[in-house]
């Protein structure tokens, strides 16, 4: 880092004795422009980067910034160019009178009430079967568990009425078992219930109580008879007990605390008449229908109309609340007839048609004008519709301010567009306000999120997506304040355009594109269903209107990410631009011109890979453009193939061409042209000027230094003098941090590959010297590399060196010697 820290000081150095004067600098700066002025004498303006010389564009800035505000202004303005001065809401300058007869419909006000008709309906509701047969099955289940319950119970009455009456029976199977046992005893006994018997909780019945009937069974039919009565009632209390622990194991909504008993104590006679009457009630109520969100109180009382007189009193509430386990709304809308319905309440809608006789007042002096008066006025042409001046004049300031808006985007992005870009970004800016001038309602904002953010940058593209929607809301508004596009409209095509502008530019696979289309078409459909909600009236038309128009304007969401995707190779080719997916083509070792570059030109295609990965590894270091890097660098020495001899990584060991020439001044030639032939070949094969940046740029102004000396030397034995610009690249210097970037990777390339066995520090202060170099050389002054970050690209170079030198394990010689193989032997 110390080193590092004395080149910073001395190319400040460098800089404060050039701004005094320097000698050497002043030259090459010189040389600079003189050679910026020859091109540009020359017609030769195609060798300078069009995405980075925007100063040098063929239509000047301030004519493209009218345009834009010009066509911004005229697409959003459309309205005020013949707006009535006497509208809706106006008061009448003068009373207005009927030049003649007229009879108009208002065609707005007839739509609205037409919408308002079908969204207002009550949906048509059907009887789903499946509920149906669903409800049946669980109150048969729930039946079935019962008589499951009941039968373990046992059946009631257990004993002969002449024995214990029905109501002792059923009280004394669920007496507690101490009281039982107290009542037992004194039966045996033969005796008066004792006086601690007395707080016992047995019910007093009409014909005695369980202890009186009993005491008299016993004297009647002896003790062995009592005994065995007993032994049925314990018998009785034993299936008792278990049925009401199975019950208390159910869940509190299968079985509610006081139904239990209930459930149990029902004779069974009482209870298989219950089941029928209740399957019968459970039939009427469905055949009735049940509504989503009826009250649970009004369903109740429904069963207890259907029950009552109908079942025991006792098993009145266990039919309720069987009835209500298993009640679910069993109506469901009826799509097709609410469809119908909807179309026939619109057509009963009558259009809105105003008449007047000629010579009517249609308002007076002074009088508010209504619907109404506006609309027989405007067909009369007493509207008094001319240019509106005040509101074009907004128009303008609302396209300026959206103009600058996007300009200070620009120049904070540190974006560089050229004259074709702004044309574009307005033509996409215009687009949207236009659809709303033919009442296109299912906007492209989602084609202008995802174009603007794969073709230039993911923030550009979302403040042009905010811009345009605003515009599109401005050019949509009515003279009445009402929205030719209703905002449902609007605000979902805009947050679709969202998502697409900050997910488009970072997306590099046709599968990642499908899902961001799925992706937009879900947030469209979402956003105006909520929308819909909202600012709709009954929540009952969801299945009819709302969701069906939710979902087509999902689909419009896709529809428009497709036309953007099938428009954009077209963009690319009519704008020049480039995005990700086309850089990923351009990179693919099998197109045609990179197999030619490996084909004819071999050494030279492994020089570009290798140049490629110090090259991406910097850009992804510095974190710039790693795409454009690398489809830049394959191609940035195709030039080469023009004669592949010239250059020493084609020679494989053969002769060396330039000794056979002896010309230093005929072998700069070959070397230079390498950059105008690799433009010539680019634009024969049509790559964009993105790529083609990098053939000239990569190799900017320096100085082919190995035959430069050799002129020198042989002019100094002639006694003549050498021009440096014979021996210079024509430029321009790189425009860009990308260019740059592959300059020093280029120029690190050739002698990070002599160093085999040196250390990192060695290959560190090589790739120092070269950096020095460039950088003194000023080739590095305009494309926008920082010289901080500089330290940074050389220990990433490093890196990659020693990756590319990494150690490797001897492989043993034993191994490579070819031993006989031994001979066999047989027994005989």
């Amino acid at each position: 880092m110390k080193s590092w820290n004395a080149l910073t000081e001395q190319i400040k150095g460098w800089h404060q004795r050039s701004q005094q004067g320097n000698g050497s600098l002043s030259k090459k700066l010189a040389f600079l422009e003189s050679e910026k002025l020859r091109l540009k004498g020359s017609g030769k303006e195609a060798l300078c980067s069009p995405t980075s010389r925007p100063h040098n564009s063929k239509i000047p800035a301030p004519a493209i910034a009218a345009f834009a505000i010009l066509s911004l202004t005229s697409a959003i303005g459309y309205r005020f160019y013949n707006q009535p001065q006497l509208k809706e809401g106006t008061f009448a300058p003068k009373t207005l009178i009927a030049s003649r007869d007229a009879v108009v419909e208002d065609i707005q006000t007839t739509e609205a009430k037409r919408k308002e008709a079908q969204t207002g309906i009550i949906p048509v509701l059907k009887i789903d079967s499946a509920i149906d047969q669903r409800i049946y099955e669980r109150f048969d289940e729930r039946i079935g568990e019962v008589d499951r319950l009941r039968e373990i119970a046992g059946s009631v009455p257990f004993a002969s009425e002449s024995l214990l009456s029905l109501s002792n029976q059923q009280s004394l199977r669920r007496l507690d078992e101490k009281d039982w046992q107290a009542m037992v005893a004194a039966i045996r006994r033969n005796a008066a219930v004792p006086p601690a018997f007395g707080g016992l909780v047995v019910p007093e019945f009409s014909d005695g109580s369980a202890i009186a009937q009993l005491q008299a069974y016993a004297r009647q039919a002896g003790s062995v008879q009592l005994e065995d009565a007993i032994a049925r009632i314990e018998k009785a209390r034993s299936q008792y007990k278990i049925a009401l622990s199975t019950l208390e194991g159910k869940t509190e909504d299968s079985f509610a605390v006081g139904e239990r008993q209930a459930l149990l104590d029902i004779e069974d006679s009482a209870w298989e008449s219950s089941k029928q009457v209740m399957r019968l009630a459970l039939q009427r109520i469905l055949v009735q229908g049940i509504p989503e969100g009826l009250p649970e109180q009004i369903q109740e009382q429904t069963a207890l109309i259907h029950l009552s007189g109908e079942i025991p009193d006792g098993a009145l509430e266990t039919g309720v609340r069987s009835l209500l386990a298993v009640l679910e709304p069993n109506l469901t809308q009826d799509l097709d007839a609410t469809k119908i319905l909807a179309a026939q309440a619109a057509r009963k809608v009558k259009p809105a048609i105003y008449e007047v006789k000629k010579g009517e007042i249609i308002a007076r002096e002074g009088e508010l004008i209504g619907r109404q008066e506006f609309v027989l006025l405007d067909e009369l042409k007493l509207s008094r519709r001319g240019v509106n001046w005040r509101g074009l004049m907004l128009s303008a300031l609302l396209a300026s301010s959206s103009f600058g808006l996007l300009i200070f985007v620009r120049q904070r992005l540190n974006l560089r567009l050229r004259s074709r870009d702004r044309i574009l970004i307005c033509l996409l800016s215009i687009s949207t306000p236009l659809l709303v001038q033919f009442n296109f309602k299912y906007l492209n904002l989602a084609a202008i999120g995802l174009l603007a953010s794969s073709f230039y940058h993911p923030t550009l593209a979302i403040a042009q997506v905010l811009v345009v929607s605003g515009l599109t809301a401005f050019s949509a508004l009515t003279p009445e304040g009402v929205t030719s596009v209703p905002w449902e409209y609007i605000i979902p095509s805009a947050t679709g355009g969202l998502v697409a502008a900050l997910v488009a530019g970072r997306l590099r696979s046709r599968e990642d594109l499908a899902l961001l289309g799925g992706a937009i078409g879900l947030t469209q459909g979402s956003i105006n269903l909520l929308a819909t909600l909202i600012v709709s009236a009954t929540p009952g038309t969801i299945w009819t209107v709302v969701l069906p128009g939710a979902l087509i304007y999902g689909l419009s969401g896709v529809a428009w990410w497709i036309v953007a995707l099938g428009l954009s190779p077209y963009l690319e080719r009519v704008f020049d631009l480039v995005t990700p997916i086309r850089l990923a083509e351009l990179s693919n070792p099998n197109r045609a011109l990179l197999e030619r570059l490996a084909t004819e030109t071999p050494g030279t295609f492994q020089h570009t890979l290798f140049v490629a990965s110090l090259a991406e590894a910097a850009a992804r270091e510095l974190r710039a453009n790693v795409e454009l890097v690398r489809a830049g660098t394959l191609y940035h020495d195709i030039g080469k193939m023009h004669d592949p001899l010239g250059f020493i990584e084609n020679q494989m060991g053969g002769p060396n061409k330039h000794d056979t020439i002896n010309d230093p001044w005929k072998s700069a030639e070959i070397i230079k042209k390498h950059v105008s032939e690799g433009l010539a070949i680019a634009r024969r094969y049509n790559l964009p000027q993105a790529i083609r940046d990098f053939i000239p740029e990569h190799q900017g102004t320096i100085l082919i230094s190995y035959f430069y000396l050799q002129a020198q030397q042989r002019a100094q034995q002639e006694g003549k003098t050498v021009s440096e610009a014979d021996f210079r690249y024509a430029g321009p210097v790189p425009q860009s941090r990308e260019t740059g970037i592959v300059m020093l990777a280029d120029a690190c390339e050739a002698a990070l590959r002599s160093l085999q066995d040196a250390t990192p520090e060695l290959a560190l202060t090589t790739i120092k010297k070269i950096f020095t170099a460039r950088w003194r050389d000023l080739q590095l002054a305009e494309s926008g590399l920082k010289l901080e970050e500089l330290p940074l690209v050389a220990d990433v170079f490093v890196r990659v060196w020693q990756q590319y030198n990494h150690q490797r394990i001897a492989y043993p010689k034993a191994a490579l010697e070819i031993k006989p193989a031994p001979k066999s032997t047989t027994r005989s």
